[in-house]
């Protein structure tokens, strides 16, 4: 699948949708342009998040996801949450939701001929809401996010230079 959605553009382009575009999309959209920078592929590859929801638009990320991701090297602070709209289907190669609800209405939304592009980050599992919960939350976000930005930044890089 990621290969025949890599041929279509020069330049690739990834988003993260999760519910509010404050904790797990922008923690990702940070993982993955860290790693893509790393790799030398952060030219080519365009990383962006949204939220389904637009009870956040505007704002920073949360002040917790902020704090857990500069922990580990990850700056969040000159992200800012919007809205997820129809034509991002049209201007992204992938759109990764963070949990099955969010895949659900992804799908729904999505005309048929572009269902293709999304898909759950993790695959099969989900990546949990931090928002609610204790610390430790956003340190498992992190623990899910890194490994699997880690495979996706270098599949984008080894298709990038492939080209």
């Amino acid at each position: 699948m990621l290969r025949k959605l890599l041929m279509r553009k020069p330049k690739m382009a990834v988003l993260f949708v999760c519910s509010g575009n404050i904790c797990r999309s922008p923690t990702a959209q940070a993982v993955l342009e860290k790693r893509l920078a790393e790799l030398g592929a952060d030219k080519v590859v365009a990383v962006d998040s949204a939220g389904l929801e637009s009870f956040h638009v505007g704002e920073a990320p949360d002040k917790r996801s902020q704090k857990h991701a500069a922990e580990r090297g990850y700056d969040l602070s000159r992200q800012r949450a919007r809205r997820f709209e129809r034509a991002d289907f049209e201007r992204f190669d992938l759109v990764l939701a963070m949990d099955e609800g969010h895949l659900a209405s992804l799908r729904k939304r999505c005309p048929p001929e572009l269902q293709d592009r999304v898909a759950l980050l993790l695959g099969d599992a989900e990546v949990p809401d931090p928002f609610y919960g204790p610390p430790a939350g956003f340190e498992r976000v992190l623990d899910l996010v890194e490994p699997a930005c880690a495979r996706l930044a270098a599949d984008l890089a080894a298709r990038a230079r492939a080209r």
